[in-house]
């Protein structure tokens, strides 16, 4: 049979709440089962609790910020490897074989990579790029909110161009291109 609970247990796990200690470390600390935790918490007026959601958000976050921040790291170090890959386009390029009957070693230093070798290495930085994209996606350039802008100018004129002229400006036609020139 368990022991009663005393007041003993009581103070204890007021005073280990208010620490901030967890409800298992509490009934680690005093022996008791986490259920038996429980019940005493929830005697007091108000109950205590052991609400760790507050703490478990700011430990998300924390993990997903970490998590963004080596996303971000490995996007700029494979932003490297296609650099490094672009680099060798041009770059004078040594070619080797070790064969035939004799088994000798022979060498050539050309001044580019072969078409074979440069495509290769295109595909290379392609897989770079790509995937350091998909790590970290461009932030949007303003671009849309430039057309937006530019769009309400022209209709803007347009209303203007109606009220003053009693009708919608005309169709703008590309001039004709001269035959002769």
């Amino acid at each position: 049979m368990a022991r009663p609970i005393d007041d003993k247990d009581r103070r204890a796990v007021k005073r280990l709440h208010a620490a901030g200690k967890s409800r298992n470390d509490i009934a680690r600390a005093i022996k008791r089962s986490a259920s038996t935790v429980s019940k005493i918490a929830g005697q007091f007026d108000p109950p205590l609790t052991f609400d760790r959601a507050p703490q478990v958000e700011a430990a998300t976050a924390v993990r997903k910020a970490d998590l963004a921040a080596r996303r971000a790291a490995f996007a700029e170090r494979l932003q490297d490897i296609a650099e490094r890959e672009a680099d060798k386009m041009h770059a004078p390029t040594l070619y080797w074989e070790w064969g035939g009957k004799d088994h000798t070693y022979a060498q050539k230093l050309a001044d580019e990579p072969t078409p074979g070798d440069r495509r290769a290495i295109m595909s290379t930085i392609a897989t770079a790029v790509v995937q350091s994209l998909k790590l970290v996606p461009p932030k949007d350039d303003g671009a849309e909110q430039s057309r937006s802008v530019i769009g309400d100018l022209m209709a803007g004129l347009a209303r203007d161009y109606a009220a003053r002229h009693g009708g919608p400006p005309p169709e703008f036609e590309e001039p004709e291109a001269d035959a002769d020139a």
